[in-house]
């Protein structure tokens, strides 16, 4: 897009937020609070009855409707499970009345209103490859121990891949886990996932909102060219200390949290502040040998890991917040005779929101640093090393106008990475730092029949490192054609400089380091495309291009369908060479192929699918269902091939039910189904002579057992099945203490789901056994 382009729809963009705002008369704006525990009210509907005007709530429990005409009104609130809130209000001219609303917990079943306040959220948001995921969604997946974990959930949604439960990645909608941005309270997570594929770094009792975007995500996110997971912690307890711990073979769990500063009645003109700590620590390693002996052959199950976070947050009179946080995430494996891994994570931050005084605007800062480190240590090799941190600073608005709302930003980020990794060639070593300065700019409209909504965005992103300029147009759209369907669809541009370690010709790889911006003397200088064009390489700089079509539709009260179709182009990808076997320098480099030299190989990807979901509440029952299907190839300048994830049908049905007197049992199934990854067979094994030491012939050296491989990727592994089940039972022994307990079955059938092949002795390693848990828990 050319500048002058980029110009033109800036100025428009602010010329109709000048008209806009010119014509406005009343804003009614405030937070909606939950009365228990006085934490914000996430995705409430806010509306005045009998009237078009209304909003929902955002994260932070804000809204805002401007342009309303003055007068009398009643004011609305609704949110799934608490009672609808009502209150008499009167609007005069130009005024912009401020409100706290506090919304009691329902002891009824879900209502009438509450229907039609998720319809009127589908009706309002765009939500192309968007999914929530609620405390509601993460109980309804067998648990294991008792505790929900939305590494488990996400594995259920539409076009999310999973490697297994050994590894812990994730593939979504043909994106790589290093093309996966994954933000808590804003911090960026390098490795959100356990080597345990059952578990994430977060706590699941402290997540308020997270969000996943699976494609065509909007302007206010950038820097990776796949999928977006954006996950918020809640404030902790502002009227009573309270807590919770849980105990299961697989580890412990403990969670506390309550002010430090009480408004117990409630005052809209005091200020308050509360805590939350959370603990989780795993003792597999040990337990497995005696609790599931049949696994290994006794040696139990070689993973161990530690989390934990905290968090302050400090609530003024006019809504104004502030929030400190930090986290220390750990994990632990090891193999036997194999290798041992080794990672650690930590951060903080903070974050504000400014609520001005006479204006329907919102700022939000965030300033937060986060680190990753990682090492592998495998029997008589060196030790492969990564290491990577990250400061970032972002202010960002919001403009309410009516029908329309404006969002801009600005953040400035940088990076530093350490690598140490050997291949063929020797030791890999890389030391970069890549600076990032970038501004955003979103409108979203809604027409005046609420039958169009349109959300055009610009991201100009300029990594100064390399240095390159990358603006990158966004846009999502929905019509609502009836109130029960609705088409919509997005698209955009993106870039990223960040580069994983992950071996592409393994199904799994532990080893989860990463790179950026490697120089361009790192990297092939041209790069043949498919049909035969040579492009010149003149940076690392990594681009794709989204687009996504689809349809909801609402055949019956309390069932809800998505389908959409998507493809990702990936126009410039960065890899490990791991073919490397010159030195890049001289006497190798220009005498031999950059493809035997070169560090790092181009490739170029797409990655094309569609997915289908439906959801069915009806009283106490959940049915949930989705099905992929997704195709994914690389071409890496001589063949195409598909990547070790391409897999090309997943299944996921999920039914949940609570029933007992008080609801009080909750059982839980699953069953999972994906058709085979492609793997790489063995053609024939050869005697591999190591003529490495001065001197060595091959009278003198002994030979290793070399491998002969196939077509890369030619044949497909066997599909993969699980069923899981839990059954959970809660005691209320009084008002404020409970007993939760809970069994579960992982892997009911004790299907042999294939993890590996040894290629030397043709042992095949499976994916984990049947593994029954029981867990207990208190709150206090």
């Amino acid at each position: 897009m050319k500048l002058s382009k980029i110009s033109f729809f800036l100025l428009l963009c602010f010329l109709i937020i000048a008209t806009r705002g010119s014509s406005q008369t009343s804003t009614l704006r405030g937070f909606v609070y939950i009365d228990k525990t006085l934490e914000p009210a996430l995705y409430s509907t806010v509306y005045l009855e009998g009237t078009t005007y209304g909003e929902n709530t955002d994260v932070n429990g804000y809204f805002s409707v401007s342009h309303v005409p003055p007068g009398k009104y009643v004011l609305v609130v609704a949110y799934l499970g608490y009672d609808t809130l009502r209150e008499a209000i009167t609007l005069t001219k130009d005024q912009i009345l401020t409100k706290k609303l506090y919304i009691k917990q329902s002891s009824q079943a879900l209502s009438q209103v509450e229907v039609s306040a998720a319809q009127k959220s589908r009706e309002t948001e765009t939500q192309v490859s968007t999914y929530q995921i609620t405390e509601t969604d993460m109980k309804s997946i067998p648990t294991i121990g008792g505790e929900p974990d939305i590494a488990q959930y996400l594995q259920v949604l539409p076009g999310v891949v999973s490697t297994g439960d050994q590894g812990g990645q994730l593939y979504i909608e043909g994106g790589q886990p290093i093309q996966n941005l994954v933000l808590l309270d804003g911090m960026t997570i390098f490795n959100p996932f356990h080597s345990i594929g059952l578990f994430s770094v977060f706590d699941a009792d402290i997540i308020s909102d997270a969000t996943v975007y699976a494609g065509g995500f909007n302007a206010e996110y950038g820097d990776r060219i796949s999928s977006v997971m954006d996950i918020r912690t809640r404030d902790g307890n502002k009227k009573q200390v309270t807590g919770k711990v849980d105990l299961s073979p697989f580890g412990a769990h403990a969670l506390v949290e309550g002010p430090l500063i009480k408004n117990l009645n409630d005052d809209p003109q005091k200020a308050s502040a509360s805590f939350i700590l959370s603990f989780k620590d795993s003792y597999l390693a040990q337990t497995s040998k005696s609790a599931y002996p049949y696994i290994d052959s006794g040696h139990g199950i070689p993973f161990n890991y530690a989390d934990y976070y905290g968090k302050v947050s400090l609530n003024t009179a006019n809504g104004t917040k502030l929030n400190l946080f930090g986290f220390d995430f750990t994990d632990n494996v090891n193999y036997p005779n194999i290798a041992t891994i080794n990672w650690h994570e930590a951060g903080a931050g903070l974050n504000f929101i400014i609520v001005p005084n006479n204006s329907s605007s919102l700022m939000e800062c965030n300033i937060d640093y986060s680190n990753y480190s990682i090492s592998m240590a495998q029997n008589g090799l060196p030790t492969d090393t990564s290491s990577i941190y990250t400061f970032s600073a972002q202010l960002k608005w919001t403009q309410f106008m009516g029908n329309t709302t404006i969002y801009y930003g600005f953040q400035m980020s940088g990076t530093g990475t350490n690598l140490d990794f050997d291949n063929s060639s020797g030791t890999v070593s890389e030391n970069q730092t890549s600076d990032e300065l970038t501004g955003f700019f979103k409108l979203k409209y809604i027409s005046p029949n609420k039958k169009f909504i349109v959300e055009p965005g610009l991201r100009l992103q300029y990594y100064a490192s390399i240095p390159e300029f990358s603006p990158e147009p966004r846009i999502d759209a929905k019509y609502n054609v009836s109130k029960k369907f609705r088409l919509k669809l997005a698209s955009g541009l993106y870039s990223q400089t960040l580069i994983s370690t992950i071996d592409e010709t393994q199904v799994v790889d532990l080893f989860y380091g990463m790179i950026t911006s490697p120089p361009t003397s790192d990297i092939p200088g041209s790069f043949t495309q498919q049909n035969g064009t040579v492009n010149q390489v003149t940076n690392p700089l990594q681009r794709a291009f989204h687009a996504t079509i689809g349809f909801e539709w609402d055949p019956l009260k309390n069932m809800h369908v998505n389908v959409e179709a998507y493809e990702k182009y990936f126009l410039q990808t960065t890899t490990l060479n791991y073919d490397q076997i010159y030195q890049n320098a001289p006497p190798y480099v220009g005498a031999k192929p950059d493809t035997l030299t070169k560090p790092f190989l181009v490739q170029s990807g797409n990655a094309y699918g569609a997915d289908i979901n439906v959801k069915y509440d009806i009283k106490h029952l959940t049915l949930y269902g989705t099905y992929s299907l997704g195709y994914v190839t690389y071409w890496d300048g001589s063949y195409s091939f598909p990547p070790p994830f391409d897999r090309r049908s997943t299944v996921n049905l999920v039914t949940s039910y609570l029933f007992g007197k008080d609801l009080s049992w909750q059982a839980n199934a699953r069953w999972t189904y994906g058709s085979g990854f492609p793997f790489t067979p063995t053609q024939a094994f050869y005697p591999m002579t190591p003529l490495n030491n001065i001197g060595a012939t091959i009278a003198t050296t002994n030979p290793s057992l070399g491998v002969l491989y196939a077509e890369f990727d030619s044949q497909r592994l066997p599909t993969y099945a699980r069923v899981d089940v839990s059954l959970a039972k809660n005691f209320q022994l009084s008002q404020n203490v409970a007993l939760r307990f809970n069994a579960s079955i992982i892997n009911l059938f004790d299907r042999s789901n294939i993890f590996y092949y040894n290629r030397i002795t043709g042992q095949r390693v499976n994916q984990l056994p049947i593994l029954p848990t029981l867990g207990v828990g208190m709150d206090f």
